[in-house]
């Protein structure tokens, strides 16, 4: 079978190559995979600028969706057929303080699938049994595929931050994760803002569409004029920033009052300087995310099969790994929301 690999370290090194169909071992799951989606990640393991433990060649990708093709020795979680998302984390220490207390996406032995293994730019993949987890047949794949991105959106918006339905909460950043984001903080009952610029006017629109109580393009307003005027001078309670802009990041920590809650969601690709007198100024608690557990899985699954979070508007545009480069570019040049990949035929 063929799969997208990065097969060097450095810019670019990405092709179509051929791999063995796998074979579970006992405890772990094949699993055929119908649909897989393009993750900043992604992006950044092309460019090389991401801090995560690499092994190339390997086939690139971390979103999808699929149906068990075969269950090894052991398994008893699992059937052939059933229909499944699955989370990235291949490989843990299981040792560390962070593994024994459930919260091993911070584990620093932590190897994922797309970066360290292959992963879903491909037919066929497999995964340790106790990282599968089981969605309603009635859900179509193309919204499955969103679940993995969704899971990291709900361990920072339901666990990294708190928040109140008495609250007021900015999303900085209208993209596919901020979309998300969004739609995640709503269901807690909040009064939401997203922010985005003039060139994000369709993403501010579907913001709005999705349930954003208002948007804001922050070309054509005074963002913290606008804020402040709707808090009470105050600035929001919570504020998640999705973007990874510095520029971004900086005007965010203006907006949160003094005491409130700053999450960074969005990964900026690379260092910069931001002003942290201001956590101390105002007192804002600040924070950040990374990936998911297994408790934000079951989240996402249960907020997408319940109807409370939306995600098929989110996808834009769908192409076969065959176009992957098309579909890359187009990813890069911020032309699209969700780009979905769809695996290359097996060959006879």
């Amino acid at each position: 079978m063929k799969g997208l690999a990065k097969l060097a370290r450095g810019e670019g090194h990405m092709d179509i190559i051929d791999i063995p169909e796998p074979t579970p071992p006992a405890g772990w799951v094949k699993m055929e995979i119908k649909v897989a989606g393009i993750c900043g990640s992604d992006l950044h393991i092309y460019h090389d600028d991401i801090d995560f433990i690499m092994k190339p060649p390997c086939v690139a990708g971390h979103e999808f969706s699929g149906v068990v093709a075969e269950v090894g020795e052991g398994v008893t979680n699992c059937k052939v057929g059933d229909h499944v998302v699955c989370e990235p984390s291949i490989e843990i220490c299981g040792e560390c303080l962070y593994c024994r207390t459930g919260n091993y996406n911070m584990c620093p032995e932590r190897k994922s699938i797309g970066f360290y293994a292959h992963g879903t730019f491909t037919n066929y993949m497999i995964m340790p049994a106790y990282r599968v987890h089981h969605i309603s047949e009635t859900l179509p794949f193309e919204q499955a595929a969103l679940i993995e991105p969704l899971a990291c959106v709900c361990h920072g918006v339901l666990e990294r931050v708190h928040i109140r339905p008495t609250d007021t909460v900015l999303v900085s950043g209208p993209g596919p994760i901020g979309l998300l984001t969004m739609q995640v903080a709503k269901s807690c009952g909040a009064t939401v803002y997203v922010s985005g610029t003039g060139r994000d006017a369709e993403r501010l629109a579907l913001a709005k569409e999705l349930g954003a109580d208002e948007v804001f393009d922050v070309n054509a307003c005074d963002i913290q004029k606008e804020i402040y005027a709707r808090t009470h001078g105050l600035g929001v309670d919570v504020l998640l920033e999705a973007s990874g802009f510095p520029g971004a990041i900086n005007s965010a920590l203006t907006l949160v009052r003094r005491q409130g809650q700053f999450l960074l969601i969005g990964l900026p690709s690379k260092p910069f300087e931001v002003d942290f007198s201001r956590l101390a100024y105002r007192e804002i608690n600040a924070t950040g995310c990374l990936s998911s557990r297994w408790e934000t899985w079951e989240m996402a699954i249960h907020l997408v099969e319940s109807g409370k979070v939306n995600v098929e508007k989110l996808v834009s545009h769908r192409y076969s790994i065959a176009d992957w480069k098309e579909a890359f570019e187009r990813f890069d040049s911020k032309d699209c929301l969700k780009i979905l990949l769809y695996p290359l035929p097996m060959e006879d």
